[in-house]
C-alpha cells in the first residue's frame, strides 16, 4: 500500500539538520540524482533502468526525487516493476511540474528543497549521479562539498555514460590545477561508465562490511 507523507519545514531553532560525520557501511538505500528529461541519447534512459532493476534484484531501496518525468521516471518505474522499493521525495510546488509518480510505496511531500535535500542524504547510504541538468548537478556538487568537508564519508559515484560527465571532470581538474582544490581538501568521488559497474563501486567504497555483498553482486553481470 502506498504512502503520501507530508514533512514540515524544520524549526531552525531545533536544528537537527547539521550534517554530522558518517562513517561507510551496509547499503540499504541509494539516492540518484538524474534528469526530469531522458536527453538526446537513448543510453541514457538504458542505464536509468539497468540500475533501477539492480537496485530491486539486490534488495536496495531507491531514493529520487520523486517525479515520474525522464530519467527520474525510468529509474523508477524499473525499481518498481522488479519488486523493489522506492521513496519518492518531492517539493509540494513540483508536484505537477514533474508529474509525481504515486505508484512508489513511500511519497513524500516537502515544502521546499532544502527539506528534500536533507531528506535525502538522511535516508540514504550511497549517492548515483546520472545524466542530468543544473539541478541533478547543484544535488552532486552539494554532496561532493559535504563529503570534502568531512559531514559524510558516504560512497558518491559518478555514472559517466557515454562520456556524459566528462566537461564536469575535466573542470575538478582544473580546479586542482588551479589550487582550488588543495591537498587535503580532495573531493572523493568514483567514476564509473556503465550502470553495470554502479553498485560494485559502491560496494567498494562502502568498506568491509559490503565484501561478501559485492562479490554476489558481481556474479550476476
Amino acid at each position: 500500500m502506498n504512502e503520501m507523507t507530508k514533512m514540515p519545514v524544520p524549526n531552525p531553532a531545533n536544528d537537527k539538520n547539521e550534517m554530522t560525520s558518517v562513517s561507510p557501511g551496509k547499503i540499504e538505500g541509494v539516492c540518484v540524482y538524474c534528469g526530469s528529461g531522458k536527453g538526446l541519447d537513448s543510453a541514457y534512459a538504458i542505464a536509468a533502468r539497468k540500475l533501477g532493476k539492480a537496485l530491486a534484484d539486490n534488495g536496495i531501496r531507491l531514493i529520487y526525487g520523486g517525479g515520474s518525468l525522464g530519467l527520474m521516471g525510468e529509474v523508477a518505474r524499473a525499481a518498481l516493476g522488479g519488486g523493489g522499493k522506492v521513496t519518492g521525495i518531492i517539493p509540494e510546488f513540483l508536484g505537477s511540474r514533474e508529474h509525481m509518480l504515486k505508484d512508489v510505496d513511500e511519497l513524500i511531500v516537502v515544502e521546499n528543497m532544502h527539506v528534500r535535500k536533507q531528506l535525502m542524504f538522511d535516508r540514504a547510504d550511497a549517492f548515483v549521479a546520472l545524466p542530468g541538468g543544473v539541478g541533478t548537478l547543484e544535488e552532486l556538487v552539494e554532496q561532493l562539498t559535504w563529503s570534502q568537508l568531512g559531514r559524510h564519508a558516504k560512497p558518491i559515484i559518478v555514472a559517466n555514460i557515454d562520456g556524459f560527465w566528462n566537461p564536469f571532470l575535466k573542470l575538478l581538474d582544473h580546479m586542482k590545477e588551479q589550487t582550488f582544490i588543495r591537498p587535503g581538501l580532495d573531493v572523493h568521488f568514483t567514476v564509473v561508465n556503465t550502470a553495470e559497474e554502479i553498485l560494485p563501486a559502491i560496494l567498494r567504497s562502502a568498506g568491509p562490511t559490503s565484501e561478501s555483498k559485492e562479490a554476489e553482486l558481481l556474479r550476476k553481470f
